[in-house]
């Protein structure tokens, strides 16, 4: 990989990477990077704000009667450009979870004739803005819960495969409407999918346990309303998509991060599984979610911090108030395993077979805490890095302990302070995880292609960190430029069309005819004896078995699965 620019962060949060929070370092190591000029970002804000507006009720049958697609909720007009029709702004709910509906399950959506425009984005959820620069250019709001698709013009037989992102973001940040996921680019490159997009409740409305509370009853599923969010989503493409000329019978959930981790976390909700049949879940899984115990003592911190006793007192602070005091509990608030929505143990719900019928393609990135290390710089890192190992530690007995510390002192860099924790929140976070998941679905029955990202950049603290593979799959070279790099051409196209091939016949491999190197890309199915993993590596995409690669330390990190990542 090649280095173009050197813009640095900023780069990467105002072309929509998903990064925990925007903090600055004077660590002597790292060359300071220049800000982003104030007028830049003023201009991204303006252009990433005319995606939004009001999409409107059309009255007076002036429209394009061949962007109309008719739905169960109405019938909504879409945009044409470049051959590719999109539809913005479709609401998948009968009503928006505002008022008394706040911290309730979404409410289904009812039939309607009406005729509505779909060319603008909907609001993004409400979240933190300095959370990351791109929050800040948001639009938000709790009334929220819609969708977009994106489709070529023509035939509307529904035959083609339907490919539904869930957008990454811990889980308390991103939106549909980040330039990072705009499904243009993707569709005019393989017009024989349907592109969706979904939006979902997040951080304290979306996963907030309060069925502990005085009045608490009312709200048995504030914990995991995302989730619900997502299933809502998808029964209404279900129902829907063929009308856009999707199959909702071929339908493949994919997603970064957080979206991972929901895309994982779904096949094991009840009834799930009629509305989807593949998952691809890229740097994520089970491993980002949290107990009942975990849950509880959040909200207890979060209504300490606002002296509130009960939801009706909740109800009542002012929204920019709340999301700050989010600030005590960031990176805590995630899906719980609550033994109703969710099981107690995902892993063991996989190796039950929960998810038997269910392809799985999943796959990590080489040094996923680089993104972090990037972000924070070197000296915070170090802090937040030692205060989270400290934490886990604690989780441990003795014996594990040493285990650990035998691991940490064996990947310690001289030259570089941070390398020891950055590789043991790789094994904790993503690497024992995207092992462990592929292991268990293999037991339970299930297939599992499993991948290994290594693409590095010139910079000694990105190199391959997390995110860095969302823009190749989204097929916006651009953004990759922004960051700092391009990928060779055919490589980005090679892993897109590996990505859609999954989709479509739920076997990711390649034909010499299919590939666009001409060379024939076989995917082996992950196995109990061989533990295959698909190597993508920039100039050479290739299987090797884990005990060639060694990404994982079986003994010494392994362990650490059961404690997830909390």
């Amino acid at each position: 990989m090649k280095k173009i620019l050197n813009w640095g962060m900023a780069a990467i949060l105002v072309y929509g990477a998903s990064v925990f929070t925007a903090c600055s370092s004077n660590n002597d190591n790292i060359v300071p990077e220049p800000e982003q000029p104030k007028d830049e970002l003023a201009e991204q804000k303006e252009k990433l704000q005319t995606q939004y507006g009001e999409n409107k009720q059309i009255t007076d049958g002036n429209y394009d009667k061949a962007l109309a697609v008719k739905c169960i909720n109405g019938t909504f007009v879409g945009k044409r450009m470049d051959g590719v029709v999109a539809y913005k702004g479709i609401p998948f709910v009968g009503q928006q979870p505002v008022g008394e509906l706040r911290w309730k399950a979404p409410v289904d959506y009812v039939a309607d004739e009406s005729v509505y425009e779909a060319y603008y984005n909907a609001k993004s959820p409400y979240q933190r803005e300095e959370s990351s620069e791109m929050a800040s250019l948001y639009i938000q709001g709790e009334d929220c819960l819609y969708l977009n698709i994106w489709k070529t013009e023509g035939s509307s037989a529904a035959t083609k495969p339907v490919m539904v992102w869930i957008h990454g973001g811990a889980f308390e940040m991103g939106g549909t409407v980040d330039p990072m996921y705009d499904g243009q680019k993707f569709i005019q490159e393989n017009p024989d999918v349907i592109f969706v997009s979904i939006e979902y409740r997040l951080g304290i409305f979306g996963f907030l346990h309060l069925s502990h509370l005085p009045d608490g009853a009312d709200y048995p599923d504030a914990q995991n309303l995302g989730l619900l969010d997502q299933m809502m989503a998808l029964k209404w493409i279900h129902e829907n998509i063929a009308n856009f000329g999707g199959n909702p019978d071929n339908v493949t959930i994919f997603g970064e991060s957080a979206g991972a981790g929901s895309v994982t976390l779904l096949p094991l909700m009840a009834g799930s599984h009629q509305y989807f049949k593949r998952v691809i879940a890229q740097s994520g899984g089970p491993v980002f979610t949290r107990s009942t115990e975990e849950a509880i003592a959040c909200t207890d911190e979060l209504m300490a911090a606002l002296g509130c006793k009960t939801v009706a007192d909740l109800q009542k602070v002012d929204i920019e108030k709340f999301l700050q005091a989010t600030t005590a509990v960031i990176l805590r608030v995630w899906p719980e395993r609550d033994g109703r929505l969710l099981p107690l143990d995902p892993y063991e719900a996989y190796v039950n077979g929960a998810a038997a019928d269910i392809d799985l393609m999943h796959g990590c990135n080489k040094d996923e805490m680089g993104y972090f290390i990037f972000g924070f710089g070197a000296d915070y890192w170090n802090s937040f890095a030692a205060d989270r190992k400290a934490k886990k530690l604690a989780q441990l007995t003795d014996e594990e302990k040493v285990l650990v510390e035998s691991y940490c002192q064996d990947v310690k860099d001289a030259t570089v302070e941070y390398t020891a924790t950055s590789r043991l929140c790789d094994q904790i976070a993503f690497i024992a995880p995207l092992i462990r998941l592929s292991e268990n679905q293999t037991k339970g029955g299930g297939k599992s292609y499993t991948y290994f990202f290594t693409p590095e950049s010139s910079s000694p603290l990105l190199r391959c960190g997390h995110s860095v593979e969302v823009p190749v799959v989204f097929n916006h070279q651009e953004m990759t430029l922004a960051m700092g790099w391009s990928f060779d051409e055919t490589f980005a196209r090679t892993l897109r069309k590996m990505w859609v091939q999954f989709a479509k016949t739920g076997n990711p491999s390649l034909s010499a005819s299919e590939s666009p190197d001409g060379k024939a890309k076989e995917w082996p199915l992950y196995n109990l004896e061989d533990k295959p993993l698909m190597i993508f590596d920039e100039f050479n995409i290739h299987s090797e078995k884990e005990s060639q690669r060694k990404i994982l330390d079986w003994e010494r990190t392994y362990f650490l699965t059961k404690y997830y990542c909390i």
